[in-house]
């Protein structure tokens, strides 16, 4: 591609990585190359990691379009901790079993209860005819849709998974973000050990769309002195408003609820002098397993849709819900629910946890724009 005048020390024949995060549309595109496979038959690897600082929960799919061939081998890599550890998002190959000794799946193949199993598709390793073909995805929307619907016309339900499944919103939530390429397209063919100048990546463009992570105890988040931050309230402070603010501890502290929709609750920390804190005794599991420890408290074990927490024990519901934290729609009336849910089509995210939403196409360790 860059014929045979790469150089990576000459600004006009360079292909640095900040070429994968600059403003696209322009003609003749800009994109970021590796070296070629010139050590062949050693493995040509290369590792790339988006840094943000900040704990960022995603909101649409990661996209990342090639320039090159793309990879016949990669895997998708996200941190919870900065970096320290890594677990892998998803594996890419054109033979998953002979890559990875794993049967390839799609993200159609996936349910409710399959959502958090890790996958190796075969869709985006394929070599490409048409401008679509040159894109890798990890599809958060499609993973949304299984308890939004097809058009994530139901959003309440899938409020109500995250506000009560920790296991769920951990998984669209990353501090960090890891591309391993492992293996350069061949076109399914024999590498040309006398041409091995053709075999390379080269990424035009990474998209990771998200929002700062704020425990829904923030408007905003702003970039302040080279990093993200939550500009934090209901008497909550630390990088992710993870904890009350000192003497504001009259109540242990709660994550903010998308639940009842549309308004949310907010579960300000209260000050110290408001009685005596109360503390969780169980972890926030979902509903199947509340029933393993108090069915409500002031912490994580919330009354849902307006119900109201009794003694500890069991949630007065308002009439039109059920369930054990009144987390169902009782689906009165004729229509049954499809009545009830119709009103939720418009719901994005409910005004008492509106955060800044970011678009984060960044620079490794930096980012360049906010939506």
């Amino acid at each position: 591609m860059c014929n045979n005048e790469c150089d990576a020390t000459t600004t006009e024949l360079a292909h640095p990585p900040e070429l994968m995060f600059d403003f696209e549309g322009r003609n003749p595109t800009t994109f970021w190359q590796s070296t070629s496979w010139k050590k062949y038959p050693k493995p040509l690897q290369v590792n790339i990691t988006l840094s943000w600082n900040k704990t960022v929960e995603l909101t649409d799919d990661i996209v990342l379009t090639f320039e090159s061939g793309r990879p016949e081998q990669m895997v998708l890599e996200k941190s919870l901790d900065y970096g320290q550890t890594w677990t892998p998002y998803q594996f890419y190959a054109t033979d998953c079993l002979d890559a990875f000794t794993m049967e390839p799946k799609t993200v159609g193949d996936l349910t409710q209860r399959t959502l958090l199993d890790i996958i190796c598709t075969e869709d985006y390793s394929r070599g490409y005819v048409w401008k679509n073909d040159k894109t890798v995805r990890f599809e958060i929307k499609d993973r949304f849709a299984l308890f939004a619907g097809p058009r994530l016309h139901n959003m309440a339900s899938l409020y109500g998974q995250l506000d009560t499944t920790k296991n769920l919103r951990d998984f669209f939530t990353i501090t960090d973000l890891r591309i391993k390429l492992l293996k350069a397209a061949t076109g399914a063919t024999m590498v040309d050990e006398n041409n091995l100048s053709r075999y390379f990546y080269a990424i035009s463009d990474i998209k990771v769309q998200g929002r700062c992570k704020c425990n829904l105890h923030a408007n905003s988040c702003v970039f302040d002195k080279g990093k993200l931050g939550c500009e934090c309230e209901h008497n909550t402070t630390g990088p992710d408003c993870s904890r009350c603010k000192k003497h504001y501890h009259g109540r242990a502290w709660s994550v903010g609820s998308y639940l009842p929709i549309p308004k949310g609750t907010a579960n300000i920390c209260i000050p110290n002098n408001h009685g005596p804190a109360h503390r969780a005794n169980a972890s926030s599991l979902g509903v199947a397993n509340r029933n393993q420890a108090r069915v409500c408290d002031n912490a994580m074990l919330r009354c849902q849709n307006g119900g109201t927490c009794h003694h500890h024990q069991r949630c007065h519901c308002s009439p039109s819900f059920t369930g054990v934290l009144c987390e169902r729609a009782r689906c009165q009336g004729p229509g049954g629910c499809d009545d009830q849910l119709s009103g939720q089509d418009s719901f994005h995210h409910p005004p008492i946890i509106r955060q800044l939403a970011l678009t984060l196409v960044v620079l490794p360790l930096l980012l360049v724009s906010l939506c």
